[in-house]
Protein backbone atom coordinates (compact mmCIF):
# COMPACT_ATOMS: atom_id res chain seq x y z
CA UNK A 1 0.00 0.00 0.00
CA UNK A 2 1.50 3.65 -0.97
CA UNK A 3 1.83 6.10 1.75
CA UNK A 4 2.67 9.77 0.87
CA UNK A 5 4.32 12.47 3.25
CA UNK A 6 3.70 15.82 2.29
CA UNK A 7 4.10 19.49 3.87
CA UNK A 8 0.63 21.24 3.50
CA UNK A 9 1.03 25.00 3.62
CA UNK A 10 4.88 24.81 3.33
CA UNK A 11 6.92 26.63 0.76
CA UNK A 12 9.64 23.89 1.10
CA UNK A 13 9.82 20.68 3.20
CA UNK A 14 10.52 21.07 7.28
CA UNK A 15 7.63 23.59 7.09
CA UNK A 16 3.97 23.71 7.18
CA UNK A 17 2.03 20.27 8.79
CA UNK A 18 3.16 17.02 7.96
CA UNK A 19 0.28 15.11 6.21
CA UNK A 20 -0.10 11.41 5.72
CA UNK A 21 -1.84 10.46 2.13
CA UNK A 22 -3.25 7.42 1.47
CA UNK A 23 -4.88 6.84 -1.49
CA UNK A 24 -6.96 3.24 -2.12
CA UNK A 25 -8.87 1.00 -4.43
CA UNK A 26 -10.93 0.09 -1.96
CA UNK A 27 -11.82 0.96 1.61
CA UNK A 28 -10.09 -1.43 4.51
CA UNK A 29 -11.49 -1.30 7.97
CA UNK A 30 -11.48 2.13 10.38
CA UNK A 31 -9.56 0.03 13.26
CA UNK A 32 -7.14 -0.87 10.52
CA UNK A 33 -6.88 3.35 9.04
CA UNK A 34 -6.85 3.65 13.19
CA UNK A 35 -3.54 1.71 13.46
CA UNK A 36 -1.89 3.10 10.86
CA UNK A 37 -2.86 6.93 11.94
CA UNK A 38 -1.14 5.77 15.29
CA UNK A 39 1.77 3.91 13.88
CA UNK A 40 1.85 7.15 11.21
CA UNK A 41 2.08 9.55 14.77
CA UNK A 42 1.35 12.55 12.36
CA UNK A 43 -1.26 15.06 13.32
CA UNK A 44 -3.68 13.49 10.25
CA UNK A 45 -3.35 10.71 8.00
CA UNK A 46 -5.73 11.27 4.81
CA UNK A 47 -7.45 8.02 3.21
CA UNK A 48 -9.18 8.44 0.34
CA UNK A 49 -11.20 6.11 -2.18
CA UNK A 50 -12.68 6.91 -5.73
CA UNK A 51 -16.47 6.45 -6.27
CA UNK A 52 -18.04 7.74 -9.20
CA UNK A 53 -15.96 10.53 -9.93
CA UNK A 54 -15.64 12.02 -6.55
CA UNK A 55 -13.45 10.83 -3.85
CA UNK A 56 -14.16 10.25 -0.40
CA UNK A 57 -12.17 11.40 1.89
CA UNK A 58 -11.47 10.57 5.61
CA UNK A 59 -9.19 12.02 7.90
CA UNK A 60 -7.60 10.22 11.18
CA UNK A 61 -5.58 11.57 14.21
CA UNK A 62 -3.16 9.24 16.56
CA UNK A 63 -6.85 9.99 18.51
CA UNK A 64 -9.63 9.39 16.12
CA UNK A 65 -11.23 10.46 12.69
CA UNK A 66 -12.35 13.62 13.01
CA UNK A 67 -14.82 15.84 10.99
CA UNK A 68 -12.38 18.34 8.58
CA UNK A 69 -8.82 18.52 8.36
CA UNK A 70 -7.56 21.31 5.90
CA UNK A 71 -4.06 20.27 5.41
CA UNK A 72 -4.90 16.72 5.11
CA UNK A 73 -7.21 17.79 2.47
CA UNK A 74 -4.26 19.92 0.88
CA UNK A 75 -1.89 17.21 0.89
CA UNK A 76 -4.80 14.68 -0.45
CA UNK A 77 -5.55 16.78 -3.34
CA UNK A 78 -1.56 17.66 -4.02
CA UNK A 79 -0.66 13.51 -4.42
CA UNK A 80 -4.22 12.82 -6.59
CA UNK A 81 -3.74 15.95 -9.36
CA UNK A 82 0.69 15.15 -9.33
CA UNK A 83 0.66 11.46 -8.99
CA UNK A 84 -2.84 9.69 -9.84
CA UNK A 85 -4.38 12.31 -12.13
CA UNK A 86 -2.45 14.63 -13.83
CA UNK A 87 -4.66 15.66 -16.41
CA UNK A 88 -6.90 17.67 -13.56
CA UNK A 89 -6.45 20.96 -12.06
CA UNK A 90 -9.76 20.40 -9.73
CA UNK A 91 -10.50 17.32 -7.40
CA UNK A 92 -13.69 16.94 -5.47
CA UNK A 93 -13.89 15.22 -2.51
CA UNK A 94 -17.04 13.60 -0.87
CA UNK A 95 -16.65 14.17 3.19
CA UNK A 96 -18.03 14.04 7.02
CA UNK A 97 -18.27 17.94 6.12
CA UNK A 98 -19.96 17.58 2.95
CA UNK A 99 -18.50 18.46 -1.03
CA UNK A 100 -14.80 19.75 -0.51
CA UNK A 101 -13.43 21.43 -4.06
CA UNK A 102 -9.30 21.94 -4.17
CA UNK A 103 -8.19 23.66 -7.07
CA UNK A 104 -4.58 23.58 -8.58
CA UNK A 105 -3.30 27.31 -9.62
CA UNK A 106 0.10 27.10 -10.69
CA UNK A 107 2.12 26.33 -7.26
CA UNK A 108 -1.14 26.95 -5.23
CA UNK A 109 -3.83 25.07 -4.02
CA UNK A 110 -6.88 26.78 -2.95
CA UNK A 111 -9.31 24.77 -0.70
CA UNK A 112 -12.82 25.70 -0.75
CA UNK A 113 -14.73 24.78 2.56
CA UNK A 114 -17.83 25.68 4.44
CA UNK A 115 -17.06 28.88 6.95
CA UNK A 116 -18.08 28.17 10.82
CA UNK A 117 -19.87 30.34 12.56
CA UNK A 118 -18.36 31.37 16.02
CA UNK A 119 -20.49 31.78 19.23
CA UNK A 120 -19.50 34.26 22.24
CA UNK A 121 -19.02 32.91 25.43
CA UNK A 122 -17.89 33.79 28.83
CA UNK A 123 -14.42 32.58 30.16
CA UNK A 124 -14.00 30.48 32.98
CA UNK A 125 -11.28 30.67 35.33
CA UNK A 126 -10.67 26.88 34.44
CA UNK A 127 -9.59 28.40 30.77
CA UNK A 128 -7.67 31.29 31.78
CA UNK A 129 -5.52 28.68 34.35
CA UNK A 130 -5.36 26.04 31.09
CA UNK A 131 -4.48 29.16 28.68
CA UNK A 132 -2.06 30.75 31.24
CA UNK A 133 -3.10 34.42 30.07
CA UNK A 134 -6.58 36.14 30.12
CA UNK A 135 -7.83 36.10 26.37
CA UNK A 136 -9.80 39.24 25.45
CA UNK A 137 -12.95 37.49 23.97
CA UNK A 138 -14.33 33.85 23.83
CA UNK A 139 -15.62 31.93 21.36
CA UNK A 140 -16.99 28.28 20.79
CA UNK A 141 -17.75 26.63 17.12
CA UNK A 142 -15.91 23.08 17.24
CA UNK A 143 -13.14 24.16 18.96
CA UNK A 144 -12.75 27.30 21.90
CA UNK A 145 -10.92 30.37 19.91
CA UNK A 146 -9.49 32.74 22.09
CA UNK A 147 -8.96 36.23 20.85
CA UNK A 148 -5.84 37.81 22.67
CA UNK A 149 -4.25 41.17 22.70
CA UNK A 150 -1.64 41.23 20.45
CA UNK A 151 0.63 38.55 17.43
CA UNK A 152 3.15 38.62 20.77
CA UNK A 153 0.81 37.02 23.08
CA UNK A 154 -0.14 34.79 20.56
CA UNK A 155 3.71 33.65 19.81
CA UNK A 156 4.76 33.65 23.51
CA UNK A 157 1.55 32.08 25.00
CA UNK A 158 2.66 28.38 26.57
CA UNK A 159 -0.75 25.95 27.85
CA UNK A 160 -1.05 23.90 30.21
CA UNK A 161 -1.59 20.20 27.89
CA UNK A 162 -3.30 18.47 30.52
CA UNK A 163 -5.43 21.34 31.26
CA UNK A 164 -6.56 22.06 27.88
CA UNK A 165 -7.26 18.20 27.63
CA UNK A 166 -9.33 18.48 30.33
CA UNK A 167 -11.90 21.66 29.28
CA UNK A 168 -15.29 20.25 28.67
CA UNK A 169 -16.04 23.29 26.15
CA UNK A 170 -14.49 22.30 22.40
CA UNK A 171 -12.42 19.57 20.44
CA UNK A 172 -9.69 21.62 20.12
CA UNK A 173 -8.06 25.26 21.02
CA UNK A 174 -7.29 28.19 18.85
CA UNK A 175 -5.46 31.41 19.94
CA UNK A 176 -5.57 34.20 17.55
CA UNK A 177 -4.81 37.85 17.06
CA UNK A 178 -4.49 40.69 14.43
CA UNK A 179 -1.07 40.34 13.16
CA UNK A 180 1.72 42.65 11.72
CA UNK A 181 3.22 41.43 8.99
CA UNK A 182 -0.04 39.10 7.93
CA UNK A 183 -3.59 40.07 8.68
CA UNK A 184 -4.17 38.07 11.43
CA UNK A 185 -2.00 34.92 12.93
CA UNK A 186 -3.11 32.14 15.28
CA UNK A 187 -1.82 29.13 16.65
CA UNK A 188 -4.38 25.56 17.53
CA UNK A 189 -3.51 23.20 19.98
CA UNK A 190 -5.36 19.08 20.20
CA UNK A 191 -4.50 17.38 22.83
CA UNK A 192 -8.09 15.64 23.06
CA UNK A 193 -6.77 14.18 19.66
CA UNK A 194 -3.14 13.60 21.67
CA UNK A 195 -2.06 16.55 19.48
CA UNK A 196 -0.62 18.90 21.12
CA UNK A 197 0.26 21.91 18.84
CA UNK A 198 -0.97 21.07 15.37
CA UNK A 199 1.53 22.84 12.84
CA UNK A 200 -1.24 24.59 10.30
CA UNK A 201 -4.79 24.02 11.00
CA UNK A 202 -7.00 24.66 7.97
CA UNK A 203 -10.33 23.84 9.56
CA UNK A 204 -9.45 25.96 12.56
CA UNK A 205 -9.51 28.82 9.35
CA UNK A 206 -13.51 28.04 8.28
CA UNK A 207 -13.91 30.09 11.67
CA UNK A 208 -11.18 32.47 11.97
CA UNK A 209 -11.57 33.72 7.94
CA UNK A 210 -15.57 35.05 8.43
CA UNK A 211 -14.37 36.60 11.94
CA UNK A 212 -11.42 38.05 10.75
CA UNK A 213 -13.13 39.15 7.84
CA UNK A 214 -16.05 40.82 9.67
CA UNK A 215 -13.34 42.51 12.66
CA UNK A 216 -11.15 43.86 9.66
CA UNK A 217 -13.61 44.51 6.66
CA UNK A 218 -11.37 42.66 4.22
CA UNK A 219 -13.01 39.66 2.34
CA UNK A 220 -9.41 38.85 1.32
CA UNK A 221 -6.63 38.20 3.98
CA UNK A 222 -3.20 36.26 4.19
CA UNK A 223 -2.43 34.24 7.64
CA UNK A 224 -0.03 33.02 9.62
CA UNK A 225 0.00 30.18 11.62
CA UNK A 226 3.23 30.59 14.32
CA UNK A 227 3.69 27.22 15.19
CA UNK A 228 7.75 26.10 15.27
CA UNK A 229 7.13 25.16 11.77
CA UNK A 230 4.56 27.98 10.40
CA UNK A 231 2.88 27.67 7.63
CA UNK A 232 0.77 30.63 5.80
CA UNK A 233 -2.29 30.47 4.12
CA UNK A 234 -4.07 32.80 1.93
CA UNK A 235 -7.87 33.29 2.69
CA UNK A 236 -10.93 34.28 1.16
CA UNK A 237 -14.43 35.01 2.80
CA UNK A 238 -17.40 34.36 0.06
CA UNK A 239 -20.35 34.07 2.04
CA UNK A 240 -21.15 30.70 3.35
CA UNK A 241 -17.91 29.36 2.05
CA UNK A 242 -13.90 29.89 2.72
CA UNK A 243 -10.81 29.95 0.31
CA UNK A 244 -8.00 29.34 1.70
CA UNK A 245 -4.72 28.46 -0.23
CA UNK A 246 -1.26 27.36 0.19
CA UNK A 247 1.26 25.86 -1.43
CA UNK A 248 2.85 21.80 -0.88
CA UNK A 249 6.03 19.87 -0.98
CA UNK A 250 6.47 16.18 -1.23
CA UNK A 251 8.55 15.01 1.74
CA UNK A 252 8.39 10.84 0.89
CA UNK A 253 6.75 7.98 -0.82
CA UNK A 254 6.83 4.81 0.78
CA UNK A 255 5.45 1.41 1.17
CA UNK A 256 3.04 0.11 3.76
CA UNK A 257 3.79 -3.35 4.66
CA UNK A 258 0.31 -4.01 6.04
CA UNK A 259 -1.80 -7.41 5.88
CA UNK A 260 -5.89 -6.23 4.80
Amino acid sequence: MKYFVVDAFAEKVFEGNPGGVCIMKDWISDELMQKIAIENNLSETSFAVKEAGHYRLRWFTPGGEINLCGHGTLAAAFIILNYYEKQLDTVKFNSNSGELTVNKQDDLYELEFPSVPSEEISVTDQMIKALGIVPKETYINRDLVFVLESEEDVRNVSPDFAKLETLPEGLGVCVTAQGSEYDFVSRGFFPKLKVNEDPVTGSLHCSLIPFWANRLGKKEMVARQLSSRGGTLYCKHEDTRVKMAGRAVLYSVAELNIEV
